[in-house]
């Protein structure tokens, strides 16, 4: 096939312009309206006493690789932290929409069993596991996964003081630090919380 100067010129600039596309999806970017938008990570905490190393550290690990990760809670006042981190969050969990995040994160702590039995914490995980969502607790967190349902017959693991409420709904749990399976994953309290924000990060990137 013979092109003109013209031709090879277009066809080379039109590489260039799906290798540049490619490396920004790679690097946590998708094309939605016309606009190349960061992809989202929503980070849901108790408005007192989550742990405080289960949001720090991931929120930061995924930052550092270019997503954009918003904060939600039950109040827009400055949430607390076990440890003492002070915190605004930026949006109250009933006002999120699902479809905006590529992964929902229920941070632990002594305050995050204020989700095990809301039906809102439930539904929101439940949608966004239908949708294809990563969804991911950690520390005393993924009971609330049990709770509306998304463990039973998935390995899991939890802090293990609360391993007897992931067996009463269903899951397989293993007592590992991190656990996936498929698109959920959970982990085991605050010592983990790099390897688990790790094991997000990996499938973000796929």
């Amino acid at each position: 096939m013979n092109f003109s100067t013209g031709g090879r010129e277009l066809m080379h600039k039109k590489l260039i312009f799906l290798f540049l596309l490619g490396l920004l999806i790679n690097y946590g970017y998708t094309q939605e309206g016309g606009q190349m938008l960061k992809k989202k990570v929503l980070m849901i905490i108790a408005s007192d006493g989550f742990r405080d190393e289960e949001l720090l550290k991931p929120k930061e690990i995924f930052e550092r690789n270019g997503f954009e990760v918003t904060v939600a809670s039950t109040s827009l006042n400055t949430a607390k932290g076990m440890l003492g981190t002070k915190i605004k969050p930026d949006i109250l969990i009933q006002d999120v929409n699902v479809s905006d995040y590529s992964a929902v994160v229920f941070v632990g702590g002594v305050g995050a069993s204020v989700y095990w039995d809301d039906p809102l914490a439930h539904k929101l995980a439940t949608d966004a596991y239908n949708r294809g969502k990563i969804v991911s607790a950690i520390c005393i967190a993924p009971v609330t996964l049990a709770k509306a349902g998304l463990l039973s017959s998935k390995k899991a693991t939890v802090w293990e003081q609360e391993k007897e409420q992931l067996k009463k709904y269903g899951a397989i749990y293993t007592g590992k630090p991190v656990e996936k399976d498929g698109k959920i994953i959970t982990a085991n309290g605050p010592f983990s919380a790099e390897e688990f924000a790790r094991a997000i990060l990996e499938e973000l990137l796929k």
